[in-house]
């Protein structure tokens, strides 16, 4: 099968013909036909990701496909079936062999190459607003990076549970996509003061629930204009900065600073992440959700969409394709 390798952190992607992986007892083979690319794809190539696969590994936290045999005991999915499949690594191949608690259906009427960039992006989105950040209606939203995977995923499920949905993104172009996908106001953070911008559009209260998947800069102005016992979800850190917070800005405002690590939820928290799957999947069949893929790459480009990515040159998600 083909497999797109990395042999050295930090250096060049080969894609090769290797041996299709082993399959054992709780594991289920997946014919793959997307993988998603994210940036945390990109800390994994560089060693700079919480977890460190040996080397040499496929890349790949999330991919799309149909099973195509199950290893002894599983009785969650059989051959044929569509699913998401969320490995850690190894998505970035022909076949994938995974345990079966790593996977959730595809929703109905959803396609291969938007699902496998479905699965990081709504599921970090759905489990940060509802579980972490407890996202009420009605009250504000603001979501950085709000034309990027994960910010259109929040910009989505915010409109859905009843928010007012603030986005800032880089440039007209993206804040016109975020404006497409149901953001109430959008803002471009290059131009206009985040703290000031958000606080003229709430009236001075600020913001209730602040999703930051950026860090840095972002992230110190989003404790400037967050809102009375705010939730501030801490995400990820794009900008390359992980930023530090004084105590006090948290006391005297009763905020509440919430890390979000999405994909351990899956080992901790099984069936948590599990219901999460069933009501994106169902606000996906209602119409609700409007998954962007803007753009596919073969795995032979896969170099190209990492780079791509890294420079924030895209809008929503992006996809190594496999050719099935």
């Amino acid at each position: 099968m083909r497999a797109l390798l990395c042999k050295e952190l930090g250096g060049s992607l080969s894609v090769e013909e290797v041996a299709a992986p082993s399959l054992g007892s709780g594991q289920v083979r997946v014919g793959v036909h997307g993988c998603g690319v994210n940036f945390a794809d990109i800390l994994v190539l560089e060693g700079k990701y919480q977890e460190k696969p040996e080397l040499p590994f496929s890349p790949g936290m999330e991919s799309a496909g149909e099973v195509l045999e199950v290893g002894e005991g599983v009785t969650t999915v059989s051959p044929g079936e569509r699913v998401i499949a969320l490995s850690d690594f190894g998505g970035a191949a022909e076949e994938l062999v995974t345990n079966d608690f790593n996977l959730v259906p595809i929703p109905e009427g959803m396609d291969y190459a938007t699902a496998a960039g479905f699965g990081v992006t709504y599921g970090t989105a759905h489990l940060a607003l509802t579980r972490r950040g407890q996202l009420a209606a009605g009250e504000v939203l603001l979501v950085h990076a709000a034309a990027g995977g994960v910010g259109l995923a929040a910009v989505e499920i915010g409109k859905a549970l009843g928010a007012t949905v603030i986005g800032s993104a880089g440039g007209q172009e993206k804040c016109a996509v975020a404006a497409a996908h149901g953001a109430d106001h959008v803002f471009d953070y290059k131009t206009e003061d985040i703290r000031e911008t958000v606080k003229a559009l709430t009236g001075g209260a600020g913001a209730d629930v602040i999703f930051d998947p950026v860090g840095g800069e972002v992230f110190d102005a989003s404790l400037r204009c967050i809102a009375w016992e705010g939730r501030l979800l801490v995400i990820g850190f794009a900008s390359g900065r992980i930023p530090e917070v004084k105590a006090g800005l948290l006391l005297v405002k009763n905020i509440s600073l919430v890390g979000v690590y999405w994909g351990a939820n899956r080992r901790r928290d099984l069936e948590a992440f599990r219901k999460s799957f069933r009501e994106l999947s169902k606000l996906y069949e209602s119409g609700a959700l409007k998954p962007l893929t803007s753009a596919t790459y073969d795995l032979a480009d896969a170099r190209q969409a990492y780079d791509d990515l890294a420079s924030r040159k895209t809008t929503g998600k992006i996809v190594l394709t496999t050719g099935r």
